[in-house]
Parts: C-alpha cells; sequence; structure tokens
C-alpha cells in the first residue's frame, strides 16, 4: 500500500480588509503598518457633538486650518505601531539603562568639576518642564488630530516627551546624589530664574493653541528643533571638551532620539505642504510667526551657556532649521 502526500495552497480571497483595501487597491498586500492604520478614522454616524465645543464633531477634520484629501496620507515613515514602537524604545532603554548604571556606579558625574556640575543642573534639569509641556502639547495632537497616523505617532511622541522628562530627573539625582532637592531646585528656577522665563512662557502660550497642525508645527519642529540641538548637541559638545565625557553617555538617546522624531515631522509636514499652495502658505506663515519667538525663548539660555559665542551658535541652529524648511518644501 502506498500513500501519496500532496500539498494544495489554497489562495486567499481577500489579502486585507475593505477600508484597507479602498486605500491601496484590490489585491495589494498591505504592510503590518498600513493594516493598522489606513482607512480607520470615524467619518460619518457620530451621536452628538461634544458638549465642550459645540461647533465640531467629535472627530473634526475642521480642527485645523490645513486640509488634505486624505488625512491617513500624513504616515509615520518609521512605521510605528505599538508592537514596533515598544520593541524598538525597549532596545534603546536597555542600552541607557547601561549607560545610567556605570556613570551612578562609577561616580562619574560626581567627579566633574564643580562648576561643569553646577551648569548641567541649571541649564539641563530645568528643561525638564519644558519637555513635560512637550508631552502635552503631543498628547493634545493625538486627542484632537484627525486621521489614524497622525494622532497615533503624537501619542507616541508625547510618551517619549515623558520619558525625556523622567531620565532628565534621573541625570539631576545622580548630580546631587539622590537628593531631590535639586529637582525642587530646578522647579524654582523654571519658575523664578530670569534665563527660562521667556522659554516658560512660550511654552504656556502653546497650550492655548487650538490649531493641532500649527501646535505640532510650533513644539515638533520649531521648539525641538531649536532647544534640542542647543542642550543636547552643542552644550553636549561643551561639556565634553571640558573633560565631561561621561554627561554624553547619559544624554545619548536625547541626540539618537531627537534624530529619528525629526524624521516623522519632517514628512508629515512636507506633505501637508505639498497637498496644497493654500497649506504651502499656510505653514511656511506659522513657521514665520513662531520662529523669532523661539530664538527669543532660546537667546538667555544660549547666552548663560556660551556667552559671547551665543549668537554664533544660535545662527548655526537657526541655519540647520531654515535648510529642514527649504528640504521640506516651506519657502
Amino acid at each position: 500500500m502506498s500513500i501519496d502526500i500532496k500539498t494544495t495552497k489554497i489562495e486567499p480571497r481577500r489579502v486585507t480588509f475593505d477600508n484597507v483595501a479602498e486605500k491601496l487597491g484590490e489585491g495589494k498586500v498591505p504592510s503590518r503598518y498600513q493594516e493598522v492604520m489606513l482607512g480607520v478614522q470615524q467619518e460619518e454616524v457620530f451621536h452628538y457633538r461634544p458638549t465642550w465645543d459645540p461647533q465640531h464633531e467629535i472627530f473634526d477634520a475642521d480642527r485645523t486650518a490645513i486640509k488634505m484629501q486624505d488625512f491617513d496620507d500624513l504616515v509615520d515613515p518609521r512605521h510605528y505601531y505599538y508592537g514596533t514602537y515598544v520593541i524598538q524604545r525597549s532596545k534603546q532603554q536597555e542600552a541607557l539603562e547601561r549607560n545610567f548604571s556605570v556613570v551612578e556606579k562609577r561616580g562619574l558625574l560626581a567627579a566633574l568639576d564643580a562648576g561643569l556640575r553646577q551648569k548641567i543642573s541649571q541649564v539641563i534639569i530645568p528643561f525638564r518642564h519644558a519637555e513635560w509641556g512637550a508631552n502635552n502639547n503631543n498628547l493634545f495632537i493625538a486627542a484632537y488630530g484627525f486621521g489614524t497616523p497622525m494622532p497615533i505617532a503624537a501619542d507616541f511622541q508625547g510618551m517619549d516627551r515623558l520619558g525625556n522628562a523622567q531620565y532628565i530627573s534621573r541625570i539631576g539625582l545622580i548630580l546631587s546624589n539622590n537628593d531631590p532637592a535639586i529637582l525642587d531646585q530646578a522647579k524654582s528656577e523654571w519658575l523664578d530664574e530670569p534665563m527660562w522665563q521667556p522659554l516658560r512662557k512660550l511654552v504656556e502660550d502653546s497650550f492655548v493653541l487650538k490649531d493641532w497642525f500649527e501646535l505640532h508645527l510650533l513644539q515638533n519642529f520649531l521648539l525641538d528643533g531649536v532647544m534640542h540641538p542647543l542642550l543636547f548637541q552643542h552644550f553636549d559638545a561643551e561639556i565634553v571638551n571640558k573633560g565631561g565625557a561621561a554627561f554624553a553617555m547619559v544624554t545619548e538617546f536625547f541626540v539618537e532620539w531627537f534624530g529619528e522624531a525629526s524624521r516623522w515631522v519632517d514628512q508629515t509636514i512636507k506633505t501637508a505642504a505639498r497637498e496644497s499652495a493654500a497649506n504651502k502658505a499656510l505653514l511656511t506663515g506659522w513657521r514665520d510667526k513662531w520662529l523669532p519667538e523661539v530664538r527669543n525663548a532660546a537667546g538667555p539660555v544660549a547666552e548663560y551657556v556660551f556667552a559671547s559665542r551665543s549668537t554664533e551658535v544660535l545662527q548655526q541652529i537657526t541655519d540647520r532649521l531654515e535648510a529642514r524648511s527649504r528640504k521640506i518644501g516651506l519657502e
């Protein structure tokens, strides 16, 4: 008796869901990212308008002046959905935890010159409050943004900013040998020190912006595009050049994170600007409106850190930001 074993390949009648096929075309196999992001936004059959904002539907494309034929075009080039995002951040956290462990166990920050430690505590630690502000702003975008890719990426961005604030707090505790008074002092400086007041005012002004895409450009493109290079590239290099190489070990994540997040920020703004001339003009106007405010907010911090070189450093940062603007289509 012989037995013949045969295999039969069964072709699926459909390769994805209707809502995804409507975006990609019938028969095209989507990536996992596309399958969880495209065509999910509810656009009709709402129950009632929110009582706190009766001129809008609960999900409403008119919450921003930016007009898109399809807000799902604002995709994240990193293709982050929950699984990929958590895996990536987990790997980065493991590496950063090792760095923190080495620095803390061996007292590498404590070995720094007292003047450098004082400068770090006055420049870096109060900035945790600005990161908390960025957390709030990105969660606002996640709550009121339209489509699925943009709010989801903004939610991840908001969680990143909370993590940034927590890591800055840990740097402060390492500097102070786990004395929480350094965090109380940083809060007092954020509230009262003249150096921080222009930035604090701008952060608080951003809290009342109602257009979520304008807030995206202000927070994630302009504010981050000036403050993160200022603190975690130029100031970081200043500390390293004066013998503080250990400081770079606990700030490496901020540099990597900024480069990664900038890809998402640039892609979304570029896509919106390319959609129409009206969008492009609106985005350019928002940039021109807020960039002087951001420079003004960064000025006192730059002056404290770099003294006579502050204008030169700020100009370098602004030049790079303007190059990014041109690359993504803002005139």
